[in-house]
């Protein structure tokens, strides 16, 4: 029996001992899981079957009793060093491709917001659509979550897609993922955030495209997330320093900005991102796009939600 049909019917590997595997990447992390428990089985076996073998066979059976001289064995040494480096380099290897997969998201990818608060998770769908504890995915389209939190560390994580990612206050990480089958999994904080931590749950409903559609349709403003944005735009003064036509004002336009780089005044460059745009709005005197004045632009800090920024977010990425 070979390595892949073990770990494909071991007692580990989607069974009852873990979580109902959702996607194809719980597949390879249960198999990898397997892999380690075997090989962590085998070790302990080999290592204290031989201390207990050596231990009764070369027993000290009377004081006259002397211990035989025992010659180096450079190739023993180098075996028993060798082939634990294997096998950590296989794991380091293996453990690699599968978080690698894991953030390496498709283009097509559908993009949902994530906040999480004590105690609770919010999604914010492109659509404009807000849900609170009631997370909706389309089964088979890729996913990629931006997530960030309001106020503490929490840690995003869904069991049965062995998924888990830190969120933060004051920046985003994400994570991403396709789900396989439809149902309802459950979602967990499982970094201690507080008095009810505990019950800092919600529900992911992955459904047919068709059941997806008539979630997003139930809109409250029926505007889109982006449409949010482009009122803030003009609400909040954006407009007056920047363009959306690719125009020259007093800070740099917004047209085709998403996912650029930008060089600053004192040559770092940086990636126009989630995070790039949220420290230029809660903290713009940290850093200045180069061929612009510094210390021009105002700070939004308790001036906007982190729905808005989300939303102001949407609305540039619109523009590219």
């Amino acid at each position: 029996m070979n390595w892949m049909k073990l770990l494909e019917t071991t007692a580990f590997a989607g069974s009852s001992f873990l979580p109902p595997q959702g996607t194809a990447i719980a597949a390879e992390y249960d198999n990898l899981y397997a892999f380690i428990v075997w090989a962590s089985a085998i070790s302990c076996a080999i290592l204290i079957g031989g201390m207990v073998y050596f231990a009764v066979k070369y027993k000290r059976r009377s004081n006259n009793d002397k211990t035989a001289y025992i010659t180096h064995n450079g190739f023993l040494e180098f075996l028993w060093s060798f082939i634990p480096f294997i096998i950590f380099m296989i794991v380091f290897g293996w453990g690699w491709t599968i978080y690698n997969k894991m953030r390496t998201f498709p283009a097509d990818s559908l993009e949902v917001h994530v906040i999480g608060h004590q105690w609770a998770w919010d999604f914010a769908y492109k659509s404009g659509k807000v849900s609170l504890n009631e997370f909706y995915v389309p089964v088979g389209q890729p996913i990629k979550l931006i997530m960030t939190s309001k106020d503490v560390i929490h840690s995003f994580f869904i069991p049965s897609m062995r998924l888990k990612q830190d969120v933060v206050p004051g920046r985003y990480t994400v994570l991403g993922f396709t789900a396989e089958k439809t149902g309802d999994y459950q979602i967990f904080c499982s970094q201690y955030c507080g008095a009810a931590h505990s019950n800092m749950m919600a529900k992911m409903h992955v459904v047919s495209q068709e059941e997806y559609e008539k979630f997003l349709q139930e809109n409250d403003d029926g505007l889109t997330l982006a449409q949010k944005g482009e009122k803030l735009y003009n609400g909040k003064g954006c407009v007056a320093c920047h363009s959306i036509d690719g125009s020259i004002k007093v800070g740099p336009s917004w047209k085709g900005a998403w996912g650029s780089t930008r060089e600053m005044t004192d040559g770092r460059k940086m990636l126009y991102d989630e995070n790039y745009f949220k420290n230029c709005v809660l903290n713009p005197s940290s850093k200045t796009v180069k061929g612009y004045p510094a210390g021009v632009m105002p700070s939004f800090q308790g001036q906007l939600k982190e729905e808005d920024i989300l939303a102001l977010i949407e609305f540039v990425k619109s523009l590219k």
